[in-house]
């Protein structure tokens, strides 16, 4: 047996062995026969890339297992702190790793991340020391490619594959058929998937009629702290809750992460079973579900669209979605100066509160404001603030900064006087390892105020409804709309 067909039946192997160890693992330790299927053919278009590059049968197939094993380890550490496996949708956020490693290396051992860096340094000069010169090898590792490549999507036309993962459920589907099967089937599924059909456009003739300020304030991490880690109640939510027009748990799917979700259930109202496989990065394809967002709508219907983040527009594409789904306006990071040291990573709440304070005075015409803070965002090293231990006291420091926003806000718009609605609420709870770990409970709090209404609340105070973030999104329109 020649060394290239024992370096690629060797690789079928390992393949097979690492993907067993992707969790959640398969019942009897294996994976199904069309999932293990898909994986080995995957593989072999892996290795014939890498035959084609390096010419070195040996090379292709342990660069080959060497993705697998990154794959999987990504998966594992993924699903350890966030409560779910990789996905397709991360493939989209390599950009964004790039630009801001601190959100997504603090997932892996210090262990993990120094084999990773030596990986990175070593592949080139390895791939330069591997390299054979002679053209057959190159010319035999692309035509293994493309046959594969041919091979791949003959297996995926098949009615028994067609049958697959046809309901996202990705923890069932990873067990069942293996995490390679299962990202490159949902990738299909994903692409497959049409944008729904447009809304009516929401016009109205002359000034808008209802409130003159809705401002939304999306908190990062924002959680209940009792409910969270047994910690004392916030002063700023009590009462909040107790004046609110409604207010109650909101039920979000993310744990730690994946912000976005949040975001876009509460702009686009739409809820995550009529998502479909867009429901894992809904940013990815909202473009085309502009009519739905509640800045299209609202815009509509006379209001100035504003929306505020102090950090980075270039996440999640927002520099490019906000605009294309209605925001007349963005206002980012360099509108605020950087956080001091010792007092946090990022712009902290109470700056950012001051800012959209100045915006409701600076509005002369109706207007909306989607806020979105950074404060709170993790990681929570002890170096982060000063004299703290970092972990869940940091957090517990920074969420008071958020409580203390939302109280400002409140007193800003009450001495205002202007009629207008103000929405607050938590996009996720955080993730900080050996403190807060991925549960069942992902719950965050949020309310709904009405201010300055000319005949008292407009509703019952304190009346609590608990709801998802798409129908938080009817209840601002409900809020905006009501008398």
């Amino acid at each position: 047996m020649t060394i290239p067909v024992l370096s690629y039946l060797l690789l079928l192997l390992a393949a097979l062995a690492l993907d067993a160890t992707v969790r959640p693992r398969a019942r009897r330790l294996r994976r199904s026969g069309r999932g293990s299927a898909v994986l080995l053919v995957v593989m072999t278009i892996v290795f014939g890339l890498g035959l084609a590059v390096t010419g070195n049968a040996p090379a292709a197939a342990l660069l080959a297992a060497a993705l697998l094993a990154v794959l999987a380890i990504a998966s594992n550490a993924k699903r350890a702190v966030l409560g779910e496996p990789l996905l397709f949708s991360d493939l989209a956020l390599i950009g964004a790793m790039v630009r801001h490693p601190g959100f997504y290396l603090t997932a892996l051992s210090p262990a993990q991340r120094a084999l990773g860096v030596l990986g990175a340094l070593a592949l080139p000069a390895a791939l330069a020391w591997l390299f054979v010169p002679r053209v057959m090898p190159h010319l035999a590792g692309a035509a293994i490619a493309a046959v594969a490549l041919a091979a791949l999507a003959g297996l995926l036309r098949r009615r028994s594959f067609a049958a697959l993962a046809r309901v996202p459920d990705a923890e069932a589907d990873l067990a069942r058929h293996g995490l390679v099967a299962t990202l490159l089937l949902y990738w299909r599924r994903w692409r497959a998937q049409p944008d729904p059909p447009a809304l009516p456009g929401d016009r109205e003739p002359g000034p808008a009629p209802g409130p003159e300020l809705v401002i939304v304030v999306q908190c990062e991490s924002f959680a209940d702290p009792v409910a969270l880690a047994g910690a004392a109640p916030l002063p700023g939510l009590e009462r909040a809750r107790a004046a609110a027009w409604q207010w109650g748990e909101l039920h979000v799917s993310g744990f730690g992460a994946y912000t976005m979700r949040t975001e876009y259930g509460v702009l686009f109202g739409r809820d995550e079973a009529a998502l479909g496989f867009r429901r894992y990065d809904p940013f990815l394809t909202a473009a085309g579900e502009a009519s739905y967002a509640l800045s299209a709508r609202l815009r509509g219907r006379g209001y100035r669209t504003l929306f505020v983040h102090p950090h980075d527009l270039r996440f999640y594409g927002r520099d490019r979605l906000m605009p294309a789904v209605g925001f007349e306006r963005l206002v980012g990071e360099k509108a605020f100066a950087a956080a001091a040291p010792g007092t946090g990573r990022y712009v902290d709440d109470r700056t950012l509160g001051t800012a959209l304070g100045a915006l409701a005075d600076a509005a002369t015409a109706p207007t909306f404001v989607y806020a979105v803070t950074m404060e709170n965002h993790g990681p929570w090293g002890k170096e982060r603030i000063a004299g703290s231990p970092g972990g869940l006291d940091a957090y517990l420091h920074h969420l008071r900064g958020g409580d203390a926003m939302l109280g400002a806000l409140i007193d800003h718009l009450e001495r205002a006087g202007r009629r207008a609605v103000l929405v607050f609420f938590g996009d996720h709870r955080p993730s900080i390892p050996g403190a807060i770990a991925p549960g069942p409970e992902r719950h965050t709090p949020y309310v709904i105020l009405r201010l300055g209404d000319r005949t008292g609340e407009g509703g019952e105070p304190g009346r609590r409804v608990d709801l998802t973030p798409a129908w938080l999104h009817h209840a601002i329109l409900a809020a905006v709309a009501e008398p």
